[in-house]
């Protein structure tokens, strides 16, 4: 009988373990399900139930982190990775997840120790070599970046955002002839992708043809007419062409659809500068800088500013940091700061 007894309890112990593991996999698709919806403050409030019934369920952990990621919560979405991971170590998704957020946390070196425990399972994927190009353009590793992004098109060889990122970090390295090479690629891969025609357009600045960079930039909003870094854009070949007035209203337009666009902060900055404003053009472009030091330019412009404030010193220490990036020749350099 005591046998008996003890075979009951066990039984009913089972039973009652997988009710709970029932109920935690209810939570995650009820979750799942007001994602979809959109609802997150619900799909946050049935994770969170499920992470009651365990401590340590690494896919509630993990998704968390994607619902704060999307709100760009990337601290608190930070600290919901490093709990999934805590909990399974060998959870690519939610590493992957994390390398993502850590990029956008400006955490590049965070990221790429991520990546390469990724790309040891999913060394077939476009996605792991596209973010580590992401990851090196921002650290101006511009070579490692198009190792990056060449091992994400032999995967995607028609991607057209590849082609355009292949394009993009061509033009920073200064190689024009190639950044035009795989930003028509991409144009006949996708004619709708506007970023290849945003693109092509600050290549023809840079060779000097407003007029053409103009007609691009016109193509690339056709086909995204709000997108707030093509606006910008726009409002910087105004400026390049002495509108400024014109070019304040599309740089401020960008800066209301997206108040993260340090590009933008930077145009408004150089606007400042062109209309003898420097107080408030230094201001503007230490803002830019906060939002993202990797910005074109950035410290040229800076150096612009404060020369023309009379700090020189100051001034020279930007043109310092442009001449290190290529942005400025020790011709000119020599002279804003030897002379």
């Amino acid at each position: 009988m005591k046998f008996r007894f003890l075979m009951t309890v066990l039984v009913l112990l089972l039973i009652a373990c997988e009710s709970r593991e029932t109920k935690i996999q209810r939570f995650l698709l009820q979750s799942n399900e007001m994602v979809r919806k959109r609802n997150t403050e619900q799909a946050e409030r049935f994770l969170r139930e499920a992470i009651k019934l365990d401590s340590c369920f690494a896919d509630a952990w993990n998704n968390l982190g994607t619902l704060h990621f999307t709100k760009r919560n990337y601290v608190d979405a930070m600290t919901y990775y490093d709990h999934a991971l805590s909990c399974r170590d060998n959870f690519i998704d939610a590493r992957f997840n994390r390398a993502n957020n850590a990029y956008e946390l400006k955490e590049y070196y965070r990221a790429l120790k991520d990546l390469d425990v990724v790309k040891r399972e999913w060394n077939d994927s476009s996605k792991v070599y596209f973010l580590e190009g992401l990851v090196y353009t921002k650290l101006r590793k511009f070579d490692d970046a198009l190792t990056s992004f060449r091992s994400a098109a032999r995967i995607e060889p028609r991607n057209a955002e590849i082609l355009v990122n292949l394009g993009t970090v061509h033009y920073y390295n200064q190689d024009l002839d190639s950044a035009r090479y795989f930003l028509n690629e991409a144009m006949k891969s996708d004619p709708n992708e506007g970023n290849a025609y945003n693109a092509m357009a600050m290549v023809e600045v840079t060779s000097g043809d407003l007029g053409k960079a103009s007609e691009l930039l016109t193509r690339a909003l056709n086909l995204h007419p709000g997108d707030a870094y093509f606006i910008n854009n726009r409002g910087y070949i105004s400026l390049l062409k002495g509108e400024t007035e014109k070019a304040l209203e599309d740089i401020n337009r960008s800066i209301t659809s997206d108040p993260y666009n340090g590009w933008a902060y930077r145009n408004k900055g150089i606007y400042y500068l062109m209309t003898n404003n420097n107080e408030e053009a230094i201001r503007l472009l230490k803002r830019a800088e906060t939002a993202d030091p990797f910005i074109e330019k950035l410290y040229y412009y800076l150096g612009e500013a404060y020369l023309k404030s009379g700090q020189r010193k100051v001034a020279c220490e930007n043109f310092a940091k442009a001449l290190e990036r290529k942005e400025l020749t020790e011709a000119e350099f020599e002279k804003k700061c030897k002379s």
